[in-house]
């Protein structure tokens, strides 16, 4: 079971909205990081890759073995700009990776096959 959502899809899609406008309003870009880590665990359930933002938030998704202490095996780190143009499509996975905007260590780290995320993507 994903865990549950705290951000209202639609609070999350206006902050999203509000930060391709000024991505350095921080209220902004800190509500939509958590919408889209919130969305990545729902449509990636699990807890075997802890997925982090700092400083704005962290989850656990990808179905796989959990770990229950320490430094997780699988870990993906990066910045909430970088995360945030990941989960709208303005940057690939793979050019995430080659620029090192992105550090991803353990087998299951891969996210491109979730990324884009479907309800990060920009309505007409």
């Amino acid at each position: 079971m994903p865990p549950r959502r705290r951000t209202e899809p639609a609070a999350g899609r206006a902050a999203l909205a509000a930060w391709r406008v000024d991505p350095t309003a921080a209220g902004s870009r800190r509500t939509a990081v958590r919408f889209t880590l919130e969305e990545l665990a729902e449509v990636a359930p699990g807890n075997s890759v802890e997925v982090r933002v700092p400083p704005d938030g962290a989850v656990q998704a990808v179905e796989g073995p959990r770990h229950t202490r320490g430094t997780p095996p699988n870990v993906v780190e990066t910045d909430p700009q970088t995360w945030l143009e990941l989960a709208t499509g303005a940057l690939t996975w793979a050019d995430a990776l080659a620029a090192a905007r992105v550090r991803a260590s353990g087998e299951r780290a891969d996210l491109a096959a979730w990324l884009p995320l479907q309800a990060a993507r920009a309505r007409r």
